[in-house]
């Protein structure tokens, strides 16, 4: 009885993993982690990897980008995933992490459309995350209060937000949501409402606003006339092995870079003219001085 009972629960395990596609994890597995803003590309990269090079499973999970950081750092995972330099989380050592930029992504800051403001400058955008303008008449717009709506501390979208397009200037206290879908929702539902978010999440009952009459588009990005911008970063040790290396020959490949980023909408990083470094050096791919667009921000 018990022989036919132990048969049976190997026969529906095995029926289970058929049809969930389920695999035990061995020695050829990877494990990712970190940034929830570069997920979607990483995930969609994964399935496709996984249905190519069946002998390697890769693994995705969130967390955020300090978690991604500090858990490879650690060991504890193969590749961590950021939004943001690793040597701009406290505590890490960076320089025994090797970074594997993949995609750039464009951030906005949007508002509620009944606001009637279109365009600020950047002056006037510190000047509403600082606290110092408070009302949107003062803009041009509607007699409606201004209400900030922050990413949470430690948000890589928000560190990049303050870093390009606040010059620097840190954020006054507001509310803060971890969740960029529920950002878009509080802005989209609340008069006044002002935050920010990442390009892919732009939707039509929210308003993007451009900065000094430079929209926030894709192409200007590719250009630096908009920029507020961050890498989408993969971080490995600096001695890792031949299936992680394997997997991000993928994350590079046309595959990856000319179809599943931009159908996501976020940017190749193969398709930019140029590279930026964390203090905001541009440069080509010659490494010379970049001769690029100088408009708009003075944050970089």
């Amino acid at each position: 009885m018990f022989n036919r009972k132990l048969r049976l629960g190997f026969l529906v395990l095995a029926v289970l993993i058929s049809l969930t596609g389920c695999r035990p994890l061995s020695k050829n597995s990877l494990t990712l982690a970190g940034s929830t803003a570069f997920q979607p590309i990483v995930e969609m990269a994964a399935s496709s990897y996984n249905l190519r090079y069946k002998k390697t499973l890769v693994n995705v999970q969130g967390g955020g980008s300090g978690t991604g950081i500090s858990q490879v750092e650690e060991g504890a995972i193969d590749i961590g995933n950021s939004d943001v330099f690793a040597s701009e989380k406290k505590g890490i050592k960076a320089s025994r992490l090797e970074d594997h930029q993949i995609a750039v992504t464009g951030i906005t800051p949007i508002v509620n459309p009944k606001t009637g403001v279109k365009n600020v400058s950047q002056k006037q955008l510190i000047g509403i995350f600082t606290g110092k303008i408070k009302n949107w008449r003062y803009l041009g717009g509607k007699n409606l209060k201004i209400i900030v709506i922050n990413r949470s501390i430690g948000s890589g979208t928000r560190n990049n937000f303050e870093k390009w397009g606040l010059a620097g200037h840190r954020s006054m206290v507001a509310q803060e949501q971890s969740s960029t879908g529920t950002v878009c929702k509080i802005v989209a539902a609340t008069p006044g409402a002002i935050s920010y978010i990442a390009f892919p999440y732009i939707n039509n009952k929210i308003q993007p606003l451009s900065i000094d009459g430079v929209k926030p588009s894709r192409q200007n990005v590719k250009t630096n006339k908009w920029k507020i911008w961050a890498y989408e970063h993969m971080y490995t040790l600096k001695k890792n092995d031949k299936n992680t290396r394997a997997f991000l020959r993928y994350m590079m490949s046309n595959n990856v870079q000319q179809k599943i980023i931009p159908k996501l909408g976020y940017i190749p990083v193969s398709s930019m003219n140029f590279k930026r470094s964390e203090n905001g050096t541009l440069s080509n791919s010659e490494g010379g001085r970049a001769k690029v667009d100088g408009s708009h921000t003075n944050g970089s």
